[in-house]
């Protein structure tokens, strides 16, 4: 496999590069974000999330814990008790950031738990004990699922599992087998997944909508239409260039390493980062006049836009961040009437009746105008447009 380092990059697959690793910042922070890659076959969007596991940084666990504790937050049944020096005698490890694939040839124990069968057949000790399956095992990491609307369409039961474990920030999954006791372990993970809408059973949004909903984001993969990034990824892609630079270097992981330094670095600032209020009124609006059913597109649209402003390198989320999450975050959520009505909304020529309008805005108690923009600032709603845009550079959602 091709490194991510080396993946080419162009218009239509930049999202979801930005997308992996907003998802690793935001794991490796301790908040999940659940992505969706949609595209035709052969776009690359199994190669791009598969080959992040080359810049997977490393986490700290309970040393031996399969299930992933965080030694200063154990969660599993068998550390979630346990005293600060029970856990200092035990020991810490680093591993990889976990990337767990479930198939769909998967049971329900694979994905959830079952009996350990080791444990039960042991000869000299047999013991009847549950063996997490591949979820709880991602604690504080990846699971990724490819062609995500056929195991929707076939394994209904899976499928509820993943309800629960994408419900909530951390969410939860509940390990039974007959004759022990019902087991319910804390989950954070991150769930990554790839389908092809044009392709049976049809796009997953129709097929699960509860499911759908519960992405953050979603992205549409575009072919590559320059006939230079084409040769080049016809030239990277033949056997002869693979066998000849297999035999001349081995992959340079210093560039991998760049790469999770700035992860490290980027999840830290994101622990401390915030979203000005008035960009949050922004995103409350986008979603009154529009009328929007889920809190969890908004709540998504405000993550992003502050992931999205520290992986730029910026030191403060802007109207950008935010308009540029609006197709990621509404595309499975929205017609495509709506989505083109909110992104001429944001596009408005005034902002007397736009979505920048404080026309509704509940006042607190004793609070006047001026005070909501302190420092002596102008109140948004009298910069005219054209120093809103000069400011903030676009307000079109391509922008970066």
């Amino acid at each position: 496999m091709i490194p991510f380092y080396k993946l080419e990059r162009y218009e239509g697959n930049e999202s979801l590069f930005e997308l992996v690793t907003m998802s690793i910042v935001s794991s490796l922070a301790g908040e999940p974000l659940h992505i969706h890659a949609e595209g035709l076959r052969g776009t690359g969007k199994t190669t791009i999330m598969r080959a992040a596991k080359d810049i997977l940084p490393k986490i700290t666990r309970i040393k031996g814990c399969i299930y992933n504790c965080d030694p200063a937050a154990p969660h599993c049944p068998h550390h979630k008790n346990l005293t600060r020096e029970e856990i200092l005698q035990l020991g810490t490890e680093e591993i990889q950031m976990p990337f767990l694939e479930i198939s769909h040839s998967a049971k329900v124990g694979t994905v959830a738990g079952s009996v350990d069968l080791a444990r039960l057949t042991d000869v000299i000790n047999p013991e009847a004990r549950l063996l997490p399956g591949l979820i709880p095992q991602a604690h504080r990491g990846i699971i990724f699922i490819d062609e995500i609307n056929r195991l929707a369409d076939t394994s209904p039961e899976i499928t509820d599992i993943l309800l629960d474990v994408m419900g909530n920030k951390p969410g939860h999954i509940q390990i039974e087998e007959a004759g022990l006791p019902v087991v319910d372990v804390k989950v954070s993970v991150s769930v990554w997944a790839a389908s092809n809408p044009d392709e049976d059973p049809g796009p997953l949004e129709e097929i699960r909508r509860q499911l759908s909903d519960r992405f953050d984001m979603v992205c549409f993969m575009g072919r590559p239409n320059s006939v230079d990034i084409l040769s080049q990824m016809l030239k990277e892609n033949s056997h002869q260039w693979k066998t000849k630079q297999y035999n001349k270097e081995t992959i340079d992981d210093s560039k991998n390493n760049t790469m999770r330094k700035d992860i490290v670095l980027w999840a830290s600032k994101y622990q401390k980062a915030d979203m000005p209020d008035f960009l949050r009124n922004y995103i409350a609006r986008l979603y009154i006049k529009n009328n929007l059913e889920s809190i969890r597109a908004i709540e998504a649209m405000q993550s992003g836009a502050i992931l999205h402003s520290i992986i730029k390198g910026r030191d403060k989320v802007l109207i950008n961040d935010v308009t540029h999450m609006i197709p990621l975050v509404l595309k499975h959520r929205v017609d495509n009437d709506t989505m083109v009505r909110m992104i001429n909304d944001v596009d408005s020529k005034g902002v007397k009746d736009g979505i920048l309008s404080f026309k509704n805005r509940k006042k607190k108690d004793n609070e006047a105008e001026a005070e909501y923009f302190p420092h002596n600032a102008m109140p948004l709603k009298d910069i005219r447009r054209s120093d809103l845009v000069n400011t903030e550079k676009s307000l079109t959602p391509n922008e970066v």
